[in-house]
């Protein structure tokens, strides 16, 4: 099936989820989950396939084996593509809307060495802060999992020191219940730019400043890419 968008039944599916979280609401209801849910993230993915890559479609299942909470579902689903270790795009859909992302989720040891190095060099920092500050820009927010001390190693008068105590970089963006969200429009190219002129622009534009954070295009300084980087460092 070609992605037409993401159903209003879609977000009302993970409303009533999250009220009823148990086995017998999901036997009940997952027709409408496979239907109306998972479906439209198949062909979503897979129409951007050519773009970003193949896609995984998680699992709905929560792994409740050493957690407190016991409640056998997620309440959203998700899709992801990497490019890198720990490193990718990703989609979600849930009862909040539509969301999206890039960027590390997870680094350490000599990962997370290797993508501090390129952070404190001249070049390679200064790049991603452009990529960073042109997704806050675009209307993304920048979090990550970030130390309170200084690095070890680094100086605190260092010029990128806030960028240097991140762990993990991400740049996320919520869609919510904008009305091209149940349209046909995520799925299709746009001439992209951050003063976009109908969704397609605005979605185009988008993916272009999540490609800048977890995959190294045109203008992006040899060697900035986290998975380029600690590549190099093996």
């Amino acid at each position: 099936m070609s992605f037409q968008g993401f159903p209003v039944a879609a977000l009302d599916f993970y409303d009533d989820l999250e009220v009823d979280n148990t086995k017998s609401f999901w036997d009940a209801h997952k027709d409408v989950y496979a239907e109306q849910v998972k479906a439209p993230m198949v062909a979503l993915t897979d129409a951007l396939a050519q773009e970003f890559g193949a896609a995984k479609v998680f699992r709905p299942y929560r792994d409740v084996r050493f957690a407190k909470d016991k409640t056998p579902y997620k309440t959203h689903q998700g899709a992801f593509v990497g490019v890198a270790p720990a490193t990718g795009w990703y989609v979600e859909v849930a009862a909040p809307g539509v969301r999206v992302g890039g960027g590390i989720y997870e680094a350490s040891g000599e990962r997370l060495a290797a993508i501090r190095e390129a952070m404190a060099e001249d070049k390679t920092g200064k790049a991603l802060q452009r990529i960073l500050r042109d997704l806050e820009r675009g209307g993304f927010e920048v979090a990550g999992e970030r130390l309170k001390t200084v690095p070890r190693g680094y100086d605190k008068e260092h010029p990128r020191i806030d960028l240097l105590r991140m762990k993990t970089v991400l740049g996320m963006r919520s869609y919510g219940f904008e009305p091209f969200v149940h349209t046909a429009e995520p799925a299709r190219p746009g001439p992209g730019g951050l003063a976009p002129a109908t969704p397609a622009d605005q979605l185009a534009g988008d993916r272009g400043l999540l490609t800048a954070l977890s995959r190294p295009g045109p203008g992006t300084p040899r060697g900035w890419s986290p998975a380029a980087r600690c590549a190099a460092r093996r």
